[in-house]
């Protein structure tokens, strides 16, 4: 069974593939977002998970037979991408520009078999409907610090879950990481998704 590694810092994802059944030994990136800036959010989501990916892969470590993910998020709306905020006014700002309206989320994959060198990519997007938040639930939830962290300023498995009303698409890819995807990617590589589970943890 090849070693499962996680380019990425986020506690979301590490989650939702625990939770899968995969046992991810995590190595942050340190990749610079600010890479991808003026691309399209689409592009930018699979930029940003490659970067991550490439970064990982040559470190001290990481082990022959591994699968290494890269994964990005990125939130457009009205066709501007929205990654994470730059300080609690921009979070704020934000907010007040999706309250009440939808956008779409996009995670960049990027899945690299360091065994045969291969790799493989795709990008997962989900709609998100957001709430007819007030101002005061805004403020609230910023000064709670947890939008600061995320793309887009917002979780669905968080605080910020009562103030999305609902997704069209795949929920785990609103968390950070599409698992119907990933599958596919892995498959993509030749390995089996079952083979992965780490169920006597």
């Amino acid at each position: 069974m090849p070693t499962f590694v996680l380019a990425s810092a986020s506690p979301a994802r590490l989650t939702t593939l625990r939770n899968a059944g995969l046992d991810p030994t995590v190595v942050v990136s340190g990749v610079d977002e600010s890479q991808a800036d003026g691309l399209p959010p689409f592009e930018m989501a699979l930029q940003l998970a490659e970067l991550k990916c490439a970064a990982v892969v040559d470190r001290d470590g990481i082990p022959d037979d591994a699968l290494v993910l890269g994964c990005d998020s990125v939130l457009e709306l009205d066709g501007e991408a929205f990654g994470k905020p730059a300080d609690a006014a921009d979070a704020l700002r934000r907010w007040q520009a999706m309250r009440g309206r939808s956008g779409v989320l996009y995670t960049g994959h990027c899945l690299r078999d360091t065994a045969t060198g291969q790799v493989a990519a795709a990008t997962a997007s989900t709609a998100v409907f957001f709430a007819e938040v007030t101002d005061e639930e805004i403020e609230a939830y910023v000064a709670t610090g947890e939008p600061l962290h995320v793309a887009g300023a917002f979780t669905v498995d968080g605080l910020g879950g009562a103030f999305v009303t609902g997704i069209d698409g795949d929920h785990h890819n609103v968390v950070g990481v599409s698992l119907p995807l990933l599958r596919d990617l892995v498959l993509e590589l030749g390995h089996s998704w079952t083979d992965l589970w780490s169920l006597d943890r």
